[in-house]
């Protein structure tokens, strides 16, 4: 019996097929999102870019098992996804860790529920210690979360995703409510450790720099309601990828050229006030004059 080839294989990994979803309200119903289709390949690393509410967000929770889509389905390895699973590892823009448990027990939390059955204590600590090493938190494990800075839980956060070992890393926005500087040194350690690791990864974000970055497609979403893929456009790019030189890299501005043009021009929310035709003055109300006078 002959086996597609193993490309084929790895090019639906993870696939989004058809995917509706609705919500009802008190106003009645609202489609969200129409028709998504999406492959992502093992180890791909993909980014989902458009104007708030075209359901970014709702896609990465239907993907986690968070929501169930109203039509369509999700494929992940072979298997339906229909709740949440260890598979499966979601990084907030929000840290969520547990504000009474360390550094070390936000992660050990995870761990023990996952390979309670399969790993020993020793092996367990070993892996909370690895993991936390990664992501340069090894010299504050016994701090709680009031006691470090934004940047540092949300490696921490992580950190507790990577312990799981899941299949497909999902990024909801992870470095938005980071400063700058902190949000550049994130990204880079994401970069290496999904290059050391191979990770799957689906991340949110509004950042162009940060899809072109780190991303091996960028997915360009329409605006709601029935919000859809336009434009899936690949990043061309060798890794590992340094920021500093492809500021005057030729194809890493095409990209960025082209994500902007979709975002502000093909699907632009507000219209640009240079192409706002000019109004004539109006006479101020009778109240204006008579105080006026």
């Amino acid at each position: 019996m002959a086996h597609p080839p193993k490309q084929a294989m790895n090019d639906r990994y993870l696939t989004l097929s058809r995917v509706d979803m609705t919500f009802a309200g008190a106003s009645g119903v609202n489609p969200v999102l129409a028709g998504i289709n999406l492959d992502i390949r093992r180890g791909e690393y993909i980014s989902l870019i458009g104007h708030s509410g075209c359901g970014k967000s709702t896609v990465l929770n239907i993907v986690a098992g968070l929501l169930e889509a109203t039509s369509g389905g999700v494929i992940l390895d072979g298997r339906e996804v229909n709740e949440p699973g260890p598979d499966r590892a979601v990084v907030f823009q929000n840290h969520s860790l547990l504000p009474w448990l360390t550094v070390y027990q936000n992660v050990a939390i995870a761990v023990d529920k996952i390979f309670r059955h399969t790993r020993g204590a020793a092996e367990r600590r070993d892996w909370v210690l690895h993991n936390l090493a990664m992501v340069n938190m090894s010299h504050a494990l016994d701090r709680l979360p009031s006691e470090i800075s934004g940047g540092m839980k949300q490696r921490v956060g992580i950190a507790r995703a990577l312990s799981m070992e899941p299949k497909v890393l999902l990024l909801d926005e992870p470095f938005g409510a980071l400063d700058a500087l902190t949000r550049a040194h994130l990204q880079d350690e994401v970069i290496r450790i999904q290059s050391e690791l191979g990770n799957t990864v689906m991340m949110i974000t509004h950042d162009v720099d940060e899809a072109v970055l780190m991303s091996d497609r960028v997915v360009m979403m329409t605006n709601g309601p029935c919000a859809t893929i336009s434009q899936v456009l690949p990043i061309v790019l060798e890794r590992p990828r340094n920021r500093l030189a492809l500021a005057e890299d030729a194809t890493y501005n095409h990209c960025r050229q082209e994500i902007l043009t979709f975002l502000y021009e093909k699907q632009r929310k507000v219209e640009p006030i240079s192409a706002r035709t000019p109004r004539a003055p109006t006479a101020p109300p009778k109240a204006e004059v008579a105080l006026r006078a």
